[in-house]
């Protein structure tokens, strides 16, 4: 996740958030304002700072602008398949290319697995 600046210019912390409970030995939850829901509220100590109580180095969080970078993988191609052979079964692999990755990135992955996952792709 990344917020509205990058580089030197963006914020180091944003908070204070009131301490909820430790949990277990390295790693506290934090009361998260409603903006931040889709965080996962645990913290380890090394992502935490101390507040001292000096609001002038605080940001807060509506004026930074969050910026959800998720994508979908999606198949874009088929490029191979082959069917290894196991002791008593045999089992029909395809080597999948990935949307937004190089040929170098393709991988193969088991036939009824991606026709379970992708039957808009395989219908095709």
């Amino acid at each position: 996740m990344r917020f509205g600046r990058k580089g030197k210019l963006s914020p180091r912390y944003l908070g204070p958030y009131k301490i909820l409970q430790h949990v277990g030995e390295v790693a506290y939850e934090l009361a998260l304002l409603a903006d931040l829901a889709y965080i996962h509220s645990v913290f380890h100590v090394s992502m935490l700072k101390k507040c001292l109580g000096d609001q002038s180095s605080s940001l807060p969080v509506e004026g930074l602008g969050l910026i959800d970078l998720s994508y979908k993988e999606a198949p874009v191609e088929i490029l191979d398949k082959q069917v290894k052979r196991l002791r008593n079964k045999e089992v029909a692999t395809v080597k999948v290319l990935w949307r937004n990755y190089l040929f170098e990135g393709a991988t193969w992955e088991s036939e009824a697995d991606m026709r379970s996952r992708y039957h808009d792709f395989f219908s095709s």
